[in-house]
């Protein structure tokens, strides 16, 4: 009989304790911070690329931030940016609402700052320069692709995430930053402090000119300098204007072109081909999508494309895709590395959030992330050019893609 109560006891007792561990989530409902960060938790664990978030229990980091206070609205994005820190992927990063509603500018509209494109290197904390947006300050100061931000304004940018490197180079026209630069594989001890005036950047990507040849060619060149929202309308109009003067080849400039929307790039490869993949999206559950042309390519006529180190993202798609299908030749220098897709989501609060969703293979399934793409013909600059020179006698690229197009084995639609 003693026996039968203490197991009665016991079982009474355990019924208790699962019924106070029901009620907690009750009793403990989540505070608004804690409901901010559970938002940013959800998401990246629906969407993000890699299944095993850098080799952690996804769950288990979510219980130990929502451990913390979370007094105040800074503290939760403190909590939020180190909960993504571990993912070890500077892409995938929370936006604040002023830097979400200036990256929508930035693909839409127009900024001030200094106009450079940057990325974070994971190993060192370091920025890196992928490319300046062309005639921004920042070009005209001599940044050039793959430079070294080490400071702004005497802090050193690997204290600092992503959008708090960019954050600091915006301001108003007229005011000035101190960038501290040095080149790719320059000691730190040559670097050298850059004072550079913000101003308003204009984001028109598409400069188009016909260019007649000697030998009474007519070579259309045109420069696209961004992926904005802008690119296709602008660019396709550029080739209808080239027709009409009757251009009978073209070279397509991506060089420093940083990328910039998904779309955008899709959409400027269906301006140059009938038909062909453009590029393969794998997810985290190697599921692919693809998007192909769709029959509506404005010219058949020879292209070459120019490709430097600061060309990426959406332009290595642009340039994988005319290269893999054999529209165009690429001429110039190994593209960035840039294969990674990120997908923005807006937040309950006004803020943002940049996940990394995807990567993007080309048509033959080259994962370039990292490794770039090598173009057909290799040339290098033997010193820096300005804005000035491109696509003149002082561009040795731009020179090498006027001799392909006036090789009668250049084909359109082949190579």
């Amino acid at each position: 009989m003693k026996q039968r109560m203490l197991r009665v006891g016991f079982l009474i007792s355990v019924l208790v304790v699962m019924v106070l561990s029901w009620a907690t989530p009750v009793a403990l409902a989540f505070t608004e911070e804690q409901r901010l960060l559970s938002e940013v938790w959800r998401i990246v664990d629906r969407a993000y690329v890699d299944d095993t978030f850098n080799h952690q229990n996804w769950w288990l980091v979510r219980q130990k931030a929502l451990q913390q206070p979370l007094k105040t609205r800074e503290e939760t994005y403190d909590a939020i940016q180190k909960m993504l820190a571990g993912l070890d992927d500077p892409f995938t990063r929370l936006l604040k609402p002023d830097q979400y509603r200036s990256l929508q500018t930035n693909t839409s509209g127009e900024l001030t700052g200094v106009g450079l494109q940057i990325t974070q290197d994971t190993a060192s904390g370091e920025l890196r320069v992928i490319a300046p947006i062309e005639g921004s300050p920042a070009e005209q100061a001599g940044i050039q692709p793959r430079d070294r931000i080490l400071k702004i304004n005497g802090v050193p940018t690997t204290e600092l995430t992503l959008d708090e490197a960019a954050e600091r180079m915006r301001g108003p026209v007229g005011s000035w930053v101190t960038l501290t630069v040095a080149q790719e594989k320059q000691d730190i001890r040559q670097a050298r402090d850059i004072r550079i005036t913000r101003n308003r950047i204009s984001l028109n990507p598409v400069y188009a000119e016909l260019q007649p040849q000697p030998n009474g060619r007519a070579i259309g060149y045109i420069r696209l300098t961004q992926f904005n929202a802008n690119a296709t309308h602008e660019l396709a109009a550029a080739i209808r204007k080239l027709e009409a003067q009757n251009a009978d080849a073209y070279i397509l400039d991506l060089r420093s072109n940083p990328g910039g929307l998904l779309q955008a790039g899709i959409e400027v490869a269906r301006l140059w081909l009938d038909q062909g993949t453009i590029v393969y999206t794998v997810n985290r559950n190697g599921i692919q999508d693809s998007f192909t042309a769709n029959g509506s390519a404005l010219t058949n006529d020879p292209l070459v494309v120019l490709v430097n180190q600061g060309t990426a993202s959406a332009s290595e798609i642009l340039a994988g895709a005319l290269q893999d299908n054999g529209r165009a030749l690429l001429v110039g220098e190994r593209t960035f590395g840039k294969g990674l897709i990120q997908s923005l989501f807006s937040l309950s609060d006004g803020s943002g959030l940049a996940v990394t969703i995807a990567k993007y293979e080309t048509p033959n399934h080259r994962d370039i992330n990292r490794q770039g793409i090598a173009p057909d013909r290799v040339v290098s600059l033997d010193a820096t050019i300005t804005r000035e020179q491109l696509a003149t006698a002082e561009d040795q690229q731009y020179q090498a893609a006027v001799e392909l197009l006036n090789q009668s084995s250049v084909l359109a639609g082949a190579t």
